[in-house]
């Protein structure tokens, strides 16, 4: 394999790298929260990106692409939002298998809702003309939005981290993710935190979707299922419960996937299975994932 074919698999591996870290974040922030793997995650994730596709074709109201963008954000956070309150919210204080069970629910739930919706056909995401640009770097040819992906990652990531550690709200988020009672007795409310939280991620899940339609141009009900799955292998990779650590552990799956494929072209059959052997050799060597804290589960 030559250098520039190296190096044009390394810019879509950091790419698709971090697509997964931002979907990441959002299953580790609602975990660090409320200690439940939101498995409807990779719907508000298709969500997202079927509300943006229709802000920017409808025929009744078309808007430019960045409008339609911070639009579908907002319905999106409105959408997270109220799935909590639906979903999770009723159940906050019954046994964890409960609302793991409504978990899984709402996530088939929303997947065939959007067949019926949205329509089982594929739908062609209009990419602007900013991200489908294509540069050349000596005798690399990248499209644009392989550069935007993870300058938007690492930005967002910043914001997040600061919001979490500088921040009264961030110093909440900290003292319900360590223990919910005692928080409630200081006079935090829990109910907002953890709405805040949904925000956050469904924000996160939104953009992650956009830019997933942007690289890869097409669009159905079941697109957030894989992607949805990979994301939390990629939190638990890195530590779920930590940011810094579902960043990593998106980066380090998404090269990984690209990278085995470029080198083992024979291989690209079992391209998701690679995630999942990945997801066992972690577990054994570290169980609580690279950047993970061993936590007492409270009963």
């Amino acid at each position: 394999m030559s250098i520039s074919v190296f190096l044009q698999h390394l810019a879509n591996g950091i790419s698709l790298g971090s697509l997964y870290a931002l979907l990441a974040i959002g299953y580790t922030m609602v975990y660090g929260i409320l200690r439940l793997i939101n498995f409807a995650h990779g719907e508000i994730f298709m969500f997202g990106v079927y509300m943006a596709f229709y802000l920017m074709t409808s025929s009744f109201l078309t808007l430019p692409w960045y409008l339609a963008i911070l639009l579908a954000i907002v319905i999106t956070i409105i959408f997270g939002v109220l799935m909590e309150k639906l979903a999770y919210s009723p159940l906050r204080n019954q046994p964890r298998i409960s609302i793991m069970i409504s978990a899984i629910g709402a996530s088939f739930l929303f997947q065939n809702l959007g067949v019926v919706v949205f329509g089982g056909r594929p739908k062609a995401f209009p990419v602007p003309e900013l991200f489908n640009k294509v540069i050349v770097i000596g005798n690399v040819s990248i499209v644009s939005i392989t550069f935007f992906i993870p300058i938007v990652t690492i930005l967002l990531l910043a914001g997040l981290l600061f919001i979490v550690n500088k921040t009264k709200t961030g110093m909440a988020m900290r003292a319900v993710s360590k223990d919910y009672e005692a928080a409630k007795l200081m006079g935090i409310s829990v109910n907002n935190i953890i709405s805040f939280t949904f925000a956050i991620g469904s924000a996160l899940a939104c953009l992650g979707g956009i830019m997933w339609g942007f690289k890869y141009p097409q669009l159905l009900p079941t697109m957030g299922l894989m992607p949805g799955l990979k994301c939390f292998i990629a939190a638990v990779i890195g530590g779920i419960g930590d940011i810094r650590g579902a960043v990593l552990g998106g980066f380090l799956l998404g090269l990984m996937e690209i990278l085995i494929v470029a080198f083992f072209p024979a291989l690209t059959g079992y391209r998701d299975a690679f995630a999942f052997v990945f997801l066992i050799v972690i577990l054994m060597a570290k169980p609580t994932g690279l950047l993970g804290q061993n936590l007492t589960e409270k009963v």
